[in-house]
């Protein structure tokens, strides 16, 4: 059952960095819900072109967590010609749909990725059957810095030789009071949040800045792109919460387009 929000009129709050809110922005302009974009972070490269080739030789599987660590890797080290010196040797993996579509576009083909009725996650992309039999082959992943270790230490658990590089760095804003004045103003009623540390960043702004903030746990909806982050909001003590069942922009604009709908 989909939660129900005070007023008829969809206002919701974009916290990804600036690019990815602004695609979002503009396909819920096109079904007429509202936005506003307040990105939580913004990225800069982290990993070296020396850092990505020291890992690469004799690599088996590459796995990409992120559109941002596919587009900061390849800005210092150049994908394509990864797979001219490996004869198309390495297997290409990527977390979500978005992650997928950016290899793609750089002309890497066969990406394995999950499909429905995988989930976009971590643990779909551990059920893939091409990383089941994983012992003594050599996997890189490619990140921003931080996050889980669930495909790493699943992966190591199978026998992998794991690697990592930290393509990408996320720098967190400060964010105060005056934000949350600005969103009561903007009259958001729906907030997007697409990782547990954007989901905690946001509470804990709440908590430490707004005294008055049952608004924001009790009738404010939240959505969110796993069950594990859905979980993590109840523990949170957010009483309305949509999963949207993936982090992909589509994804995202149809579980507000159903809320809409409910709201009419």
């Amino acid at each position: 059952m989909l939660p129900t929000i005070v007023t008829t009129e969809l206002t919701v709050l974009l916290t990804r960095p600036q690019e990815k809110s602004e695609q979002l922005a503009a396909q819920l302009q096109t079904v007429n819900i509202g936005s506003f974009i307040q990105p939580l972070f913004d990225y800069k490269a982290s990993a070296t072109t020396a850092d990505i080739n020291a890992v690469m030789a004799d690599v088996d599987i590459v796995i990409f967590v992120s559109a941002p660590a596919v587009a900061y890797t390849d800005a210092c080290y150049p994908l394509t010609s990864v797979l001219t010196l490996t004869n198309n040797s390495i297997q290409f993996f990527a977390v979500g749909q978005a992650t997928q579509v950016a290899l793609e576009r750089l002309g890497i083909e066969n990406v394995l990725s999950p499909q429905a009725p995988l989930a976009e996650t971590s643990e779909g992309l551990l059920q893939l059957p091409e990383l089941q039999n994983v012992a003594n082959k050599k996997v890189v992943i490619f990140r921003g810095n931080g996050g889980r270790e669930h495909i790493a230490n699943t992966l190591t658990a199978r026998g992998a030789d794991l690697h990592y590089i930290e393509s990408y760095q996320r720098v967190w804003k400060t964010l105060s009071q005056k934000q949350l004045t600005r969103w009561k103003s903007n009259k958001i009623n729906c907030i997007v949040a697409t990782s547990n540390d954007i989901l905690t960043t946001l509470v804990k702004l709440i908590d430490d800045n707004d005294e008055q903030n049952n608004f924001w746990r009790e009738q404010c909806v939240w959505v969110v792109v796993s069950q594990r982050i859905a979980d993590n909001a109840k523990h949170l003590g957010l009483r309305q919460v949509i999963n949207s069942q993936g982090a992909n922009s589509q994804k995202i604009c149809d579980a507000l387009k159903q809320l809409q709908k409910n709201t009419m």
